[in-house]
């Protein structure tokens, strides 16, 4: 029995978040369910769109699986999905982009893994507005320090990068690349430019890879050349490791890739804490409807599962997802070849073909 706190979210999330979970219980692996709020719908009952409770349980039951949140306006709080992950220290976002049969897209053969450090960066949010006085104190003193020009009315975000959290989310790169039968890391930066900050990162890098060498590659590459790159064969990548802002831009370029956020599943992982989450967002408009994509979180739920060592229901799963994406027949209608087809799906009836697909499909050893 796995006990894991469930966060249906808001928008479209406690839709989807309902499909995942019940594509999860037909798995026939035990779960208890503990139940809580975040978002919008948390502030009329607790006043804050982040209760100290849901954070108690993700705590008590080191798992949750999430569906997407809307940041309120005017609560205190940038992104209560990033307040989550401060709060709970989940300094690793992995996300996978994998290609599958019937999902348009502009490659085929894309299976790559990225793996974003959380917690600093420019997404640490140290920020100062422009024109306060505190700002041009700030300016000021940065001028004088570093003898580079400063516009008088510029507003300023610190970006810290340091070597203990570097080599916290290079190595578990790395070891997740070991554990799941993967062949190369590949550290992404701009040390040509950022010589202190991405520079730290870079020899980190390369410090931790020299330890693996013999059993996986190690390499690093320039932010911008990674991005050209991708575009242009990303089968020759593997297991990237970045820093926060990057990581998160290119993880939603690799989504692009595979098709779009909506087969692009996520998981934001601690020491002995996991959240797993689709990566798209909460699409308020849609809510209610019983018509938006459910796959990244059915799949965000097949990543819960191979982390709880349920490895075989986690295949039969994704296989059911898989054979279902690729039939083509019981799916959404962002995944028909024009999106008016009517003979399109609804979120509720995906789960339920894919629930019924697990009964008959079959997964290699």
């Amino acid at each position: 029995m796995h006990r894991v706190t469930f966060i249906p979210g808001d928008g479209i999330g406690p839709e989807v978040a309902w499909a995942a979970r019940r594509c999860l219980e037909a798995t026939g692996v035990a779960f208890a369910w503990d139940e809580r709020m975040a978002g919008e719908a948390a502030i009329k009952q607790f006043g804050t769109p982040l209760p100290e409770a849901t954070l108690q349980s993700v705590r008590e039951n080191r798992i949750a699986i999430k569906g997407p949140i809307t940041t309120p306006i005017g609560t205190g709080f940038r992104s209560v999905n990033v307040a989550l992950r401060k709060q709970l220290n989940l300094y690793a976002c992995v996300r996978p982009c994998r290609s599958y049969a019937g999902v348009k897209s502009p490659f085929q053969r894309v299976d790559l893994i990225i793996v974003r450090e959380n917690t600093e960066d420019l997404y640490a949010g140290i920020e100062f507005a422009a024109g306060e006085e505190r700002t041009k104190q700030l300016i000021g003193q940065l001028t004088d320090w570093s003898k580079q020009p400063i516009a008088p009315d510029a507003a300023i975000s610190i970006k810290p990068i340091s070597a203990s959290a570097s080599e916290r989310i290079i190595r578990y790169a790395f070891e997740y690349a070991l554990s799941h039968g993967r062949k190369k890391v590949t550290a992404i930066h701009k040390a040509n430019i950022m010589k202190f900050t991405d520079g730290l990162f870079m020899e980190t890098a390369r410090r931790i890879a020299k330890e693996y060498e013999g059993r996986l590659i190690g390499e690093d590459r320039l932010v911008d050349a990674t991005c050209m790159q991708l575009v242009l064969k990303p089968q020759d990548f593997d297991v990237l490791v970045l820093p926060n802002l990057y990581g998160d831009i290119l993880s939603d370029l690799c989504a692009g890739l595979i098709g779009g956020l909506g087969v692009a599943p996520g998981a934001n992982i601690g020491d002995g804490v996991a959240v797993f989450e689709a990566v798209h967002g909460s699409a308020p408009k849609y809510a209610g409807l019983n018509k938006v994509n459910p796959v990244a979180m059915i799949l965000s739920g097949v990543m819960l599962l191979h982390h709880v060592g349920e490895s075989e229901a986690a295949k039969r799963l994704d296989a059911a997802v898989a054979a279902v994406l690729k039939e083509g027949a019981s799916v959404t209608y962002d995944l028909k070849p024009e999106r008016n087809d009517p003979t399109a799906v609804g979120t509720k009836e995906m789960a339920d073909a894919i629930i019924a697909k697990m009964k008959t499909v079959k997964v290699g050893v």
